[in-house]
């Protein structure tokens, strides 16, 4: 109702964006086009209320409302027209839906009469998103638009997060229908698992003598990081890390083993294999993690945590399931658990670390590259990466400390994630620095959205970790395929220096190690968007890494 208690009637285009700011909604990312000309219209008269930023893709918003959610833990939104405009999310949605994004995207389409007619930019976009969304929606009816909106955001931001599709047909978005305003949709309340279960478990790991946290990305979903250093703490556990979990755990903590899997620490892989009890916080046990599932954690009774039903006992079988939100488990085993110690075995796990050093020459100036980035960086600082090379030296070099100081796409493991993504989180962390790290062939990809840079100067700096090959598909071959490097050397010709200024963003390029940290303190401090081109060898290698298959006693160190 109006302030004179009058019903209002409003277009279904205006009705979205006040949902939106119902929904406590200040910033959208998207495109505009033919099928969604009406919402961008309702958008112009609350232009003062909401930020549009309009990208050069709509693969760019999609990432960009994606680095939105993870770094604030709202849920980001973006905005697409029918037919292309709506196919070219589908990246973006997989990535957020794969690493459990609250994302709600807003799709037009053809009138409804039209639907099913093959008529001109019609695409079933629900029927295409169906696998890599947490729900979507076709709007029916103009009468069940509000309805529909507010649903999505209940149902991104509860249990396991994720994105929702909400695809509104032409005649809905122009059709009246009566809006009454509502308070802020709210999440499902959280679930702890059941108390049985929950003693159960702590049987289990109070009886441990080499017990290992596995930490995962729903560690910081669930806003557990305090928990886990009082858990971890409390009783002596060492902790392991996958790339997703970075950051819910401090990275300086003694306990602290490293990132497990694939190019894990050695000790962390170490820890799995030779613990008693695993315990997986927000962990899914994923491929990169448990190479040979058969002999992961081999001599070790697994608590599974996790607010999603569906992983437990997906990939991993686990005696102890705990089916609940992971903060409110980890205070539950707190106050069953008494304080432990397992000195002996942290000694020899961290003795295996300082033993087993993967590095050799070539692969310093990366190790350099992002120690630089570290020393000129706070806690706070926000790192991105694209997908590569660079993004495990990410995980491997860089010292997290705080959640939500890493994005990055893990599960989809998209090129041409970052940039978007680095653009959400800046827009969502004003005061807080946005490192985008980033390789040549990955920048290839996204490289369109230094517009986006340029036309709102956002400052984030970009570093391209330039090789000139496609460093990780390269390694592989290198390893596994007898070093015939099909298609892997590019050999492009780009300066991204010069590319950065033709786009309006400042540009500079090292090439030798004695002026990086001078050079990436400059561009880390810059109030302005910069790219900086640090060319590295082409035969750098990610090292330790596990065989697919294999286990922590295949691992190759050089």
């Amino acid at each position: 109702m109006d302030l004179n208690g009058k019903i209002m009637k409003m277009k279904g285009a205006q009705i979205i964006i006040k949902v939106l700011l119902e929904q406590g909604v200040d910033t959208v990312f998207g495109y505009p086009g033919g099928a969604v000309l009406d919402i961008y219209d309702a958008l112009y008269e609350e232009s003062q209320n909401i930020t549009h930023i309009l990208t050069s893709h709509e693969q760019g918003a999609a990432h960009a409302a994606d680095g939105y959610a993870r770094a604030s833990g709202k849920t980001g939104v973006v905005i697409a027209t029918s037919g292309p405009g709506a196919t070219n999310l589908v990246t973006g949605i997989a990535a957020a839906y794969m690493d459990s994004s609250p994302v709600v995207a807003i799709t037009g389409n053809v009138k409804t009469s039209l639907l099913g007619h093959d008529s001109f930019q019609e695409v079933d976009i629900a029927g295409v998103t169906m696998p890599v969304t947490k729900h979507n929606f076709i709007v029916s009816g103009i009468d069940k638009l509000a309805d529909d909106i507010r649903t999505a955001f209940r149902i991104s931001n509860s249990g396991r997060k994720g994105p929702v599709l909400v695809d509104v047909p032409l005649d809905i978005l122009r059709a009246e229908y009566e809006y009454t305003p509502m308070p802020k949709t709210e999440p499902e309340a959280k679930k702890a698992p059941d108390e049985l279960s929950v003693q159960r478990a702590a049987d289990a790991i109070a009886g441990s003598k080499n017990p290992l946290l596995y930490v995962g990305g729903g560690a910081i979903s669930s806003g557990a990081a305090q928990n886990l250093v009082s858990f971890a703490h409390k009783l002596s556990i060492p902790v392991a890390s996958s790339m997703m979990g970075l950051g819910a755990f401090p990275c300086n903590d003694p306990l602290y083993l490293g990132l497990i899997g694939m190019h894990g620490a050695y000790a962390a892989n170490l820890a799995a294999h030779e613990c008693d009890v695993l315990i997986a916080a927000g962990a899914r046990f994923s491929d990169r993690v448990a190479g040979n599932r058969s002999e992961f954690a081999p001599n070790a009774k697994l608590v599974h945590i996790d607010i999603d039903p569906a992983e437990i006992d997906k990939n991993i079988y686990s005696q102890y399931h705990l089916k609940g939100d992971l903060n409110l488990t980890l205070k539950l085993l707190l106050e069953r658990l008494p304080c432990a110690a397992h000195d002996e075995w942290i000694k020899h796990l961290l003795y295996q670390n300082v033993q087993k050093k993967p590095l050799s020459s070539e692969d310093e100036i990366p190790k350099a590259i992002i120690h630089a980035v570290a020393a000129a960086s706070d806690k706070r600082t926000i790192i991105v990466t694209d997908v590569g090379q660079h993004q495990m030296w990410t995980a491997q070099y860089y010292p997290f400390e705080e959640p939500r100081t890493l994005i990055t796409s893990g599960g989809l493991g998209a090129m041409g994630f970052g940039l978007g993504a680095a653009i959400g989180a800046k827009l969502a962390k004003k005061q807080d620095r946005v490192v985008l790290i980033t390789g040549d062939g990955s920048f290839h990809m996204n490289c369109n959205e230094l517009a986006t840079l340029a036309k709102y100067n956002i400052p984030i700096t970009v570093i391209v970790m330039n090789n000139g090959v496609l460093g990780m598909v390269r390694q592989w071959q290198w390893v596994f395929f007898g070093g015939r490097f099909s298609q892997t050397e590019p050999h492009r010709f780009t300066d991204f220096a010069l590319l950065a200024r033709a786009f309006g963003v400042e540009g500079m390029r090292i090439t030798r190690r004695r002026h990086l940290q001078k050079r990436l303190n400059a561009a880390l401090h810059s109030d302005i968007p910069v790219v900086v081109d640090c060319i590295i060898p082409s035969n750098a290698a990610v090292m330790p890494m596990i065989p697919p298959g294999g286990t922590v006693r295949d691992t190759i160190l050089k």
